[in-house]
C-alpha cells in the first residue's frame, strides 16, 4: 500500500538524521527557539497520536498519558503543555523510550490503515507527515545551532556539504506590469496559508537571477555596512546593537580569515558560495546598501517561473498575513498556520534542507525578523 510505504520511509527518514549523534546530543537546547532531538522525534509521534489515533483508533491505548503534556507545542485546544523553553530540561522520559513510543505509534498507525482509510484519516495523515518533514528540517537548523555554538565546533556529519553551493545563472529577469493571480491550485497537498487563488497588482521590476554570495556580503561588512546606521530599518538597528551582530550567524574571522560553522565542521568560507543564515533585518541593510530592495511574496511568486530557487529561504519583504477568505478550521488542527500572522515575515521558495515535496512557488515559510538560524538567504529587486 503505497500510503504506508510513504508513512514508513518518512518515520524512518527521522530517525536517520539522528544515526550520527550520541545519546548527549539529544536533550540540549540552548536557545528557546529550538527544540531538542528528542523532543522532535517524540512531538513528531504525538501529532500522528493526538489527530489520529485518539479519534479513529477503536479501543487505542495511549502510550503514555503524560507524553501529551511533554510532547504538545502550541496547540492549546490539546490541553496543557511544557514550556518552549522548558523542552531541554526533561531528562526524562529516556532517548530509548521515545524510540519505543515511536514504534508503539508507528504500529497502530498502520493497523488503522489497514482496517480503515477514510478520507478524514487521509487528509490528517498527509498533513501528519508534512508536519514531520518541517520537523526533519527544523531538526537540522536546531542540531547546527547546537553544535555551531559548541566551543569545540564539532560536526554533526563530514558528509553534509549542504551550504557548498554556487549560482547557476547572473544577470536580472524583468516582470512587467499588470494583473497577476497568486495562490494554489490543484489536488495536491498544501498548507492552509496558501490556500484562495486571487489577483494582485504588480508594477514593472527586475529580480536577480542569482541569490547574494558570501563575497558579496563580505564587501558589505569591509564596507561598513553594520557600522552604517542609515542602512538599517530602526528595530534592527536596535537588534543588532544589544546583540553585537557584526556578521552572519556562524562566521567567526581568525587571522583576517572568515570562517563558518557548518554541518561537516568549521570551514572556511567560500567567497563564491551562496550566503545563508542571514536575518531580515540584515537582508534588508545589504539590499538598502546595494541600492535595491527585497522582493514582495506575489512579486516572488510570479517571477519564481524565470529563476532558479531552492536553496535558501529567501526574505520577502512580506508581512505574514491571511489570504482573502482565509478561515481557520476548527479545533486544534486550526492553530496549525493561522494564529501565527502577527509580526512576522514571509520568507519564499525552499532551501537545502528543506524535503523536496515541500518546494513550491505558493509555499509560505514564516519568521520573526531577527531570525537566522535557518538557511535564509538573499535576492534582490531593482
Amino acid at each position: 500500500m503505497k500510503t504506508i510505504e510513504n508513512f514508513n520511509a518518512i518515520r524512518k527518514y527521522s530517525e536517520t538524521l539522528c544515526k550520527p549523534l550520541k545519546t548527549e546530543d539529544y536533550v540540549v537546547q540552548i536557545a528557546t527557539f529550538t527544540s531538542p532531538a528528542k523532543w522532535h522525534l517524540g512531538h513528531t509521534t504525538w501529532f500522528f497520536e493526538e489527530f489520529i489515533l485518539k479519534s479513529f483508533a477503536k479501543n487505542y491505548t495511549q502510550f503514555d498519558e503524560n507524553f501529551n503534556f511533554i510532547f504538545n507545542s502550541y496547540y492549546n485546544n490539546a490541553g496543557d503543555r511544557v514550556k518552549r523553553a522548558d523542552r531541554g530540561n526533561i531528562s526524562r522520559p529516556t532517548v530509548e523510550r521515545v524510540y519505543a513510543y515511536r514504534e508503539y505509534v508507528n504500529e497502530a498507525i498502520i493497523d488503522l490503515l489497514s482496517q480503515n482509510s477514510n478520507e478524514k484519516i487521509i487528509e490528517l495523515l498527509k498533513l501528519g507527515l508534512n508536519h514531520e518533514q518541517q520537523h526533519q528540517e527544523l531538526f537540522l537548523t536546531d542540531i547546527k545551532y547546537m553544535f555551531g555554538n559548541n566551543p569545540l565546533f564539532p560536526a554533526y556529519d563530514t558528509g553534509f556539504k549542504l551550504i557548498n553551493d554556487e549560482n547557476k545563472e547572473s544577470g536580472f529577469v524583468n516582470i512587467k506590469e499588470g494583473v497577476y493571480e497568486v495562490g494554489f491550485k490543484g489536488d495536491d497537498f498544501c498548507y492552509d496559508n496558501e490556500l484562495n487563488p486571487h489577483k494582485v497588482y504588480l508594477n514593472d521590476f527586475e529580480v536577480s537571477k542569482s541569490l547574494v554570495t558570501n563575497g558579496e556580503f563580505i564587501e558589505f561588512i569591509e564596507s561598513g555596512g553594520y557600522q552604517d546606521f542609515n542602512l538599517w530599518l530602526e528595530e534592527g538597528l536596535h537588534w543588532k546593537e544589544k546583540n553585537n551582530i557584526d556578521c552572519p550567524l556562524y562566521w567567526l574571522k581568525k587571522d583576517d580569515v572568515w570562517f563558518q560553522y557548518t554541518l561537516a565542521g568549521l570551514q572556511k568560507v567560500n567567497s563564491k558560495n551562496i550566503l545563508t543564515h542571514i536575518s531580515f533585518y540584515e537582508a534588508a541593510a545589504f539590499a538598502e546598501w546595494k541600492e535595491m530592495r527585497l522582493p514582495t511574496e506575489f512579486e516572488w511568486e510570479i517571477a519564481s517561473e524565470k529563476i532558479n530557487w531552492g536553496q535558501r529561504w529567501e526574505w520577502t519583504n512580506s508581512a505574514y498575513l491571511p489570504y482573502p477568505k482565509f478561515k481557520k478550521v476548527k479545533g486544534a488542527v486550526g492553530e496549525y498556520n493561522g494564529k501565527f500572522m502577527d509580526k512576522q515575515k514571509v520568507l519564499k521558495g525552499a532551501s537545502v534542507a528543506t524535503s523536496k515535496n515541500h518546494s513550491r512557488k505558493t509555499y509560505r515559510n514564516f519568521f520573526y525578523s531577527e531570525e537566522r538560524w535557518q538557511f535564509t538567504g538573499i535576492r534582490l529587486v531593482k
